[in-house]
């Protein structure tokens, strides 16, 4: 009997075998003629049709270009990397320089986000460096601001609705483990912070006010023995204190970090963070689990992700915890134009453990009304990844659109969801269906035409 398939290559996870480009095959309701740009969707799709790990995939990114109301094309294509170039083969044998000992960051799978940043699209994951595509999803390479970014990138960096700038982070196995960044919006890197960590742990995300960043140092640590062994690299660590931390923004070198003690978890994605108006407090949303990996890689039986809130007495040093929900979710979002502050809505989807559940369902939480939640359910048989906010212009917190990429399991094909952000339980205000399967990936975003630059597919 063959062993079953892990749940990160089975059901909609399962790697697609072609890069295509094609026109949609149908479009149901009408396309918001104010929508015109692409989304975008990356996630894992190794080439030899198996890894070890979904971290592990070569990074795919597929799109779909919107122009006026009209469906244009949609297309897919792997971001070509050293790992591109030599599929199968180890990313540590890669990167490692046997002489020197250092790592070269050009190594790596850029298979989990795309964002814009002063006109460029980056594809990102965290052990490496950004990779620069074009709009058309030609790989440009890798980008390091000038040679001002010396350590791999997080996945998850913040755009900030006011200044423009990008805050982002990086952390390394070896000292200095964190350094903090803080880049113009003309992507100058005019701050670089090292923040001071007892050791290596996974910080897949962190978190932005109008004036801190806070980042989270909790207990899924680095294990060099166990890596070097040929093992996992990450596993769980009761001895080690799970903490956010709190920095002004601007702080220089010498500025202290400030610690709050919160209770063992691991929180794999923030939602938002915001200062209250006396800057006595900073809350933050996101959600957690209670423990990952406490068994091995394969231990996914620490608890499944609900959506979460934390609050930061910045006099007392206290913190409040609390649940917001009991329905497992993940992929939190807000509008853009909220990052950082003050918010009334957030937005994550369903999350299962099954590779193939009934359906999936997209929750919007009106967090000043308790975490009241709103919900989308897709048809029986399909399922969807992060849905993303586009804002109608002009318009209120919550006013705009819902976007995500949907899998119809029964017709073995995708198509792009346009979904009502005010009235989620609508039927979806348009579907752009492809004749192909899009896999569920990881994150992505809507980059207005003006922000992508052009819709040509050739570019």
């Amino acid at each position: 009997m063959s062993e079953a398939v892990p749940l990160h290559l089975a059901g909609n996870n399962a790697p697609v075998p072609e890069e295509v480009t094609l026109e949609p095959s149908k479009v149901v309701g009408e396309i918001p003629a104010e929508l015109s740009g692409q989304f975008f969707r990356n996630g894992p799709n190794p080439r030899t049709g198996w890894s070890p790990h979904s971290f592990a995939g070569d990074g795919m990114i597929h799109t779909i270009a919107l122009d006026g109301g009209r469906a244009c094309w949609y297309r897919n294509r792997y971001v070509r990397t050293p790992l591109y170039e030599h599929p199968g083969e180890s990313r540590f044998a890669l990167a490692f320089d046997q002489e020197t000992g250092r790592i070269d960051y050009r190594v790596t799978t850029a298979n989990t986000h795309l964002i814009t940043h002063a006109g460029r699209l980056f594809a990102l994951e965290e052990g490496g460096f950004p990779y620069e595509v074009t709009p058309g999803l030609a790989t440009i390479g890798a980008h390091t601001f000038d040679g001002a970014l010396q350590s791999p990138m997080t996945a998850h960096p913040k755009t900030c609705p006011i200044t423009g700038e990008l805050l982002f982070f990086g952390y390394r196995l070896r000292p200095p483990y964190l350094t903090c960044y803080r880049a113009s919006a003309a992507a100058e890197v005019v701050q670089t912070r090292v923040v001071d960590v007892p050791r290596a742990t996974m910080m897949h995300d962190f978190a932005i006010t109008r004036n801190h960043v806070i980042f989270m140092d909790l207990p899924v640590v680095f294990d060099a023995a166990q890596a070097a062994a040929g093992g996992p690299p990450w596993r769980w660590d009761d001895a080690h204190r799970a903490r956010f931390g709190v920095l002004a923004r601007t702080a220089g070198d010498d500025a202290p970090v400030r610690w709050f003690d919160v209770a063992p978890c691991y929180v794999w994605h923030t939602m938002n963070a915001f200062e209250d108006p006396e800057g006595d407090t900073i809350t933050v949303t996101g959600t957690r689990v209670p423990t990952l990996w406490r068994g091995g890689a394969d231990d996914l039986e620490g608890g499944l992700p609900v959506v979460y809130r934390w609050t930061l007495d910045l006099r007392s040093g206290a913190v409040a915890e609390e649940p917001l929900d009991d329905a497992p979710s993940e992929y939190p979002r807000v509008a853009d134009s909220i990052l950082g502050l003050p918010h009334r809505y957030g937005y994550t989807t369903s999350f299962s453990l099954d590779a193939e559940p009934d359906r999936s369902q997209i929750y919007a939480y009106d967090l000043t009304s308790g975490g009241v939640r709103a919900a989308h359910r897709l048809p029986a048989g399909h399922t969807c990844g992060e849905a993303v906010f586009v804002p109608r212009a002009g318009t209120g917190e919550n006013e705009g659109y819902l976007m995500t990429f949907a899998h119809d399991r029964g017709a073995g094909t995708s198509y792009l969801a346009i979904l009502d952000a005010a009235d989620l339980a609508a039927p979806p205000i348009a579907e752009v269906h492809v004749p192909v399967r899009i896999p569920a990936g990881f994150h992505g975003n809507w980059i207005p035409v003006r922000a992508s630059g052009h819709q040509r597919a050739d570019r």
